[in-house]
């Protein structure tokens, strides 16, 4: 069985990583001998939980660009050389585009692709300038590849994402720096289940809806945070080091692409 490496005493700098697929991976990366910068906004932060070996808990507005280079300097300065980066932070919106305001249009792509922006080019700076190499992964959404019904801004905000982090592993690559994205569909999470009215919930996602257009999930199941994790871990471990730019799309065939 292959064992994923490439964590042993290696600093992770990691946002959104108070709850659902951030708090998976947080204790993937610890548990793999990592010393994780786990980074969410304050209040994620008030319900996260006890403390883990090996994990510094920093609060982090990605919409703040000061704030975002500081945390950065602070995980360096604290844990060492950052080789490994995780951007997990993300806010979902609903709602037909004609009847979106501008300040809801402007507060998701703030935190779905500035936030990725912020974020990446802080730690694609701090990396090169290392000279160590390393290896970034966003989790982004199916949803950025294709048209979902009253999902508009979210979409597009995860399709600018996605973009630019191929577009930073281009410009990282020379400097062994691997950037890739992680696109689940839908996962078990609060993000999720909130969009639901009753227990049908599940059931009413993993069969689809051919009046807003939208497929269900061919494996028959939801994806958990576990799921996604797993995908980022592979990703950013050297069982992946020949893959930059990549697009993973870990949603049970929803999208009915690869």
């Amino acid at each position: 069985m292959m064992r994923l490496d490439g964590f042993e005493d290696r600093a992770a700098f990691v946002t959104g990583a108070a709850g659902g697929i951030g708090r998976a991976l947080v204790a993937m990366l610890a548990g793999a001998g990592a010393r994780v910068f786990a980074t969410d906004t304050p209040a994620a932060l008030e319900a996260a939980p006890d403390a883990m070996p090996g994990v510094v808990w920093h609060p982090l507005d990605v919409r703040d660009s000061a704030a975002v280079d500081a945390a950065v300097a602070r995980a360096a300065a604290e844990l060492g050389p950052i080789r490994l980066g995780a951007h997990v932070a993300g806010v979902l919106a609903t709602g037909t585009v004609v009847d979106t305001p501008d300040a809801e249009w402007q507060r998701v792509m703030d935190v779905n692709a500035g936030g990725v922006f912020r974020v990446g080019r802080a730690l694609g700076a701090r990396m090169r300038d290392q000279g160590t190499g390393g290896a970034l992964v966003v989790i982004g959404s199916n949803a950025g590849g294709i048209p979902r019904h009253a999902m508009g801004p979210y979409a597009a905000s995860k399709a600018a994402a996605a973009m630019l982090v191929r577009c930073l592993g281009l410009e990282l690559a020379p400097h062994g720096i691997r950037c890739n994205i992680v696109a689940p569909g839908s996962t078990l999470t609060p993000m999720q289940t909130g969009m639901w009215t009753d227990n049908g919930g599940a059931a009413r996602v993993v069969a689809g809806d051919l009046a807003s257009f939208r497929t269900g999930i061919p494996l028959g199941k939801l994806a958990t945070p576990r799921d996604i994790a797993l995908a980022a871990m592979f990703l950013l471990s050297e069982g992946a080091g020949h893959i930059t730019m990549a697009d993973l799309y870990v949603d049970g065939g929803a999208t009915l692409r690869g």
